[in-house]
């Protein structure tokens, strides 16, 4: 994860207050910490995709890989709505993914990382050792 945030960026910082404190994080502030949900969800769409575990169509373009990267920071983003006690200022919805789409846009334009990621959860071309069998009263043929 060093390779995408350094443990000193602020989105790792985000990551951090906001785990360490996931009970009490929106008591600091007098209103809902817009900066740091949106630092906090691009580094958790990071995460996420670096584990692979819920990624059922993998990404083949750049473009495609920004857009999961966005949905996984919306969930992300959306779950701190829904503990935080604090109401959200007007627009600070929109301020909030914008804030966390611009991170994960300067992480992916950043050096190879985007290639990186892509070539992360390549499907392995696997081989089939299989035989044809023939239907019967048909031409055609089944590999099993």
């Amino acid at each position: 994860m060093d390779r995408f945030f350094a443990p000193n960026t602020s989105e790792a910082l985000a990551h951090t207050h906001l785990t360490e404190n996931w009970f009490t994080w929106d008591q600091d502030h007098p209103s809902f910490n817009e900066t740091l949900v949106a630092g906090c969800a691009s580094y958790q769409a990071f995460t996420r995709y670096l584990s692979g575990s819920d990624l059922f169509i993998v990404p083949r373009s750049h473009r495609e890989l920004e857009g999961v990267l966005r949905r996984y920071a919306y969930d992300s983003i959306h779950n701190a709505i829904a503990v935080s006690r604090q109401t959200l200022q007007r627009g600070g919805y929109s301020r909030t993914c914008s804030l966390a789409e611009k991170s994960i846009r300067d992480v992916l334009n950043t050096n190879d990382n985007a290639t990186v990621l892509l070539n992360l959860h390549v499907p392995q071309p696997e081989t089939f050792t299989g035989q044809d069998v023939s239907l019967p009263n048909s031409n055609t043929r089944i590999r099993t």
